[in-house]
């Protein structure tokens, strides 16, 4: 008895969560925006205060379909960010390339917009690089760009492929100044722990949080070989360096998702005192 109350009154929760959860898709095209605060004392003045934004895993068209690309191209323009990432595995179709690169344009930035490759983006890397380009996205691929604000600069660099740690990126980030403060994108949070990466930030996707988890305690699929570590939300590196992983935007194989919001990545980084 005991065992048949606790299933219905587990189904009955998930029911809830995923009806609230597809109010919230019909609003802003995301489950939630997620914030986290980055505190450092190696962040420059000129950029104490400013926001990341975050997106990665769209997967278009899955569960996240055409209907919900104009919100959340409205919801990354009401973040106010002033950089915007993306992290890779942008298609379920390369036909939807020109449609999905195409809205990025109106997307708005201070300091602009950088993404990276995801491991299903490697097979159309030159579609990606043209329609990118095309929306004013700067793909980053083993390759990091400066900004500068106020006289003050810092780095963002981004990983080609994240699932090989190669002579290309590891000489990437072992070019990369040491007096700057970086935020490196990489597809998969498992290239920050193989690589041994020295940077002040990691951005990651490719988990999709688990996707359907059962009341978000147990994973059947976590798509990384550190099982829980790197799942979701902000975890550390042995060196430890923070790793932001999203839940991703979009679905793959099943247009399902359960107890793992779809999800905005907003970060406030700020100089530490």
């Amino acid at each position: 008895m005991r065992k048949g109350y606790f299933l219905v009154c587990l189904l009955s929760a998930a029911f809830v969560l995923l009806i609230s959860s597809c109010a919230s898709l019909s609003r802003s095209g995301v489950g939630r925006v997620k914030h986290y605060t980055i505190e450092s004392p190696r962040l420059p003045r000129g950029f104490d205060g400013a926001r990341i934004a975050f997106i990665s895993d769209l997967h278009y068209p899955s569960l996240f379909s055409v209907k919900r690309l104009p919100r959340l191209v409205r919801r990354l323009n009401e973040t106010g960010a002033d950089i915007l990432l993306f992290g890779g595995d942008y298609l379920s179709s390369e036909l939807c390339a020109g449609e999905l690169f195409s809205s990025f344009s109106s997307l708005k930035t201070t300091h602009g917009k950088y993404a990276v490759c995801g491991n299903h983006d490697l097979r159309i890397y030159e579609t990606l690089l043209a329609e990118s380009r095309a929306a004013g996205v700067l793909l980053l691929a083993d390759s990091a760009v400066c900004l500068t604000n106020a006289g003050d600069t810092i780095c963002v660099a981004g990983v080609y492929n994240s699932f090989r740690c190669d002579t290309a990126s590891l000489s990437m980030l072992s070019a990369l100044p040491d007096s700057l403060f970086t935020i490196l994108v990489a597809h998969t949070p498992d290239f920050s722990q193989n690589a041994s990466v020295d940077c002040d930030l990691v951005l990651s996707g490719h988990t999709h949080g688990g996707q359907v988890t059962l009341a978000g305690l147990y994973t059947p699929v976590k798509n990384t070989k550190y099982g829980k570590r790197f799942l979701r939300g902000l975890n550390h590196t042995d060196s430890g360096v923070p790793v932001i992983t999203t839940n991703g935007v979009g679905t793959s194989r099943r247009k399902v998702r359960l107890f793992a919001p779809s999800e905005i990545v907003v970060v406030t980084l700020k100089r530490e005192r």
